[in-house]
């Protein structure tokens, strides 16, 4: 018996081979059940998901002479037939061939003869949406009142060209992308029956390729016994199909978590010299962050597609980011992925973009900064002053520090104690927290600035570039801004900017705007200041971070 691929061979026979299409399979058997069979059926949906397979298994379910329970036994003589493409009662048409209006005149000819041997005359009408304007108009009588033999079955992969006037006479049938876990499951099942040895990293890997289509699996199935024979392992088949591998993402994402900027250079160093696509590995990272944030959210693994082996490394990310900074992430990463497409040197963009996505520092919005204070048992401060305009934004990441971090931090802790406050100084209002520390709301706003900045910088970079927090209670944000053009621009862009509000603050907050003037340091502060001792961690302090020096 000669050779037939893999998607030929296991071809379903019956309405329950198919997969991952029951919705559809058990309203056609009711129908055939019931009687109740339309003179018209459209089945529309992705390539290789079983449209033109089903239309063929209900044409032998409606002429099967001996059917089992509503499904065609497939060994009398009109199955044996139907499968093997040898009766006239079954017409396969390909619709991009035979498109034209000369070709729907011989088939509206055809119709009116009755069937030779079964009960009903199929017509299966493949990719119907190739049919040109005049075909689909001289079609419509009479596919609208086709005699009683008569079934039409359409296919189409495109239901959008397909005119609503031939929509309206059919029973639309939408099939679904299958998914992930079906796929394998299949072909696990036809490598046991074909004694062909396969590991679930591998199948996984040949269904997700397959992205949803039945059919492009069992290709690259064929592929791959071609190419290892009957012993499949993973790195062979890597290598014939060209895979970037997924551990370079899981060294990316730990790199952010640690701070390792020679994994940029090491990452592109490898996808350089395998050949591996730029724009694909950015697409891979893109869905490798959409499972660490799934697994942040939901805090376990089942509704990610990936290996078990890659499942178990996801679950190690559930405590390990933030939502906030994984949505800061993937939005980089899509931005990134617009953007090298028209990059001259993308290998440069790549190793750019991923710098900057490792230097990224941890944001914190104003409900957990909120949240923090309210369980702390020993406030010690009822209002906090506004803080000098930072350089640069401030995210914080829960990343280990360096020791010289570590070290800052210390003596900052030492020093800092309590601070005396000017009473000319803008304080924030104790209304409705009176322990919100106001640093970290001016961080958060310096955060929201670069971020707009980042989106929209021509329309409106220069306008947030120069307000300052002086307020907050809580649920008011004053900014010392009050001319009319900036309340303009602020008016025109509200909902962009209450949507950034709420993204980066993480609540919804109303921005005032008053003539409140940011303070000045305070005399005692500048005489501290010029007072700063020789040691370069206290001068580092007093300088980058604004600290003083309490007697």
């Amino acid at each position: 018996m000669e050779y037939q691929v893999t998607a030929r061979k296991w071809r379903p026979q019956k309405f329950n081979e198919v997969v991952g299409q029951e919705h559809i399979t058990s309203t056609l058997k009711n129908a055939i059940k019931s009687g109740k069979i339309a003179h018209a059926f459209l089945f529309t949906g992705p390539r290789g998901v079983g449209k033109t397979t089903t239309a063929r298994i209900l044409a032998k379910s409606l002429n099967c002479e001996n059917p089992q329970d509503i499904e065609p036994c497939n060994k009398c003589s009109m199955c044996v037939s139907i499968s093997n493409s040898q009766t006239m009662d079954i017409i396969e048409i390909d619709g991009a061939s035979n498109r034209g209006i000369d070709e729907i005149r011989t088939l509206r000819e055809s119709v009116k003869y009755a069937p030779t041997r079964g009960k009903y005359k199929v017509y299966i009408i493949d990719e119907v949406h190739m049919l040109t304007k005049e075909s689909f108009n001289a079609f419509l009588k009479t596919l609208e009142e086709p005699p009683a033999h008569t079934i039409f079955i359409f296919a189409t992969t495109d239901v959008h060209k397909v005119p609503l006037t031939i929509i309206s006479r059919c029973q639309r049938f939408d099939f679904r992308r299958i998914q992930l876990d079906v796929i394998k499951d299949q072909l696990n099942n036809i490598a046991k029956a074909e004694g062909i040895e396969i590991d679930d990293k591998t199948l996984t890997t040949i269904s997700k390729k397959a992205d949803g289509a039945l059919r492009d699996a069992e290709s690259y199935f064929d592929q791959v016994i071609a190419f290892c024979g009957n012993k499949i392992d993973f790195e062979t088949v890597s290598k014939m199909l060209n895979l970037i591998d997924e551990e370079l993402y899981f060294q990316i994402s730990d790199a952010v978590l640690n701070k390792d900027f020679k994994a940029v250079f090491e990452t592109t160093d490898i996808l350089y010299k395998n050949g591996w696509d730029f724009i694909d590995f950015l697409d891979g990272l893109g869905e490798h962050f959409r499972n660490i944030l799934t697994v942040t959210i939901t805090q376990k693994t089942a509704l990610i597609e990936s290996a078990e082996v890659y499942k178990k490394k996801y679950a190690e990310y559930i405590d390990a980011f933030s939502k906030g900074d994984m949505i800061r992430l993937l939005n980089y990463v899509n931005k990134t992925q617009q953007e090298i497409r028209y990059s001259q040197n993308q290998r440069l963009k790549i190793e750019i973009s991923l710098t900057h996505l490792i230097g990224m520092e941890r944001s914190q919005t104003i409900s957990e900064i909120i949240s923090e204070i309210d369980s702390s048992n020993n406030p010690k401060k009822s209002s906090y002053t506004v803080a000098e305009p930072q350089k640069k934004a401030s995210h914080k990441l829960d990343i280990p520090a360096s020791s010289k971090e570590k070290k800052i931090e210390t003596k900052l802790t030492q020093k800092e104690s309590v601070k005396e406050t000017d009473s000319s100084q803008v304080n924030v209002s104790s209304a409705h927290n009176p322990f919100i520390d106001f640093k970290n709301v001016v961080s958060t706003w310096q955060n929201l600035v670069e971020s707009i900045s980042q989106e929209r910088a021509l329309l409106l970079g220069n306008v947030f570039s120069n307000i300052q927090v002086v307020e907050f209670d809580g649920q008011n944000l004053t900014l010392n801004a009050s001319s009319e053009e900036i309340e303009k621009d602020f008016s025109l862009h509200k909902d962009y900017i209450d949507k950034k509000v709420l993204q980066i603050f993480g609540k919804k907050l109303n921005l005032k705007f008053g003539d409140i003037k940011a303070p000045k340091v305070s005399e005692k502060t500048s005489k501290t200041k010029k007072k700063s001792g020789s040691d370069p961690i206290e001068n580092l302090i007093i300088e980058e971070l604004g600290g003083e020096e309490i007697a």
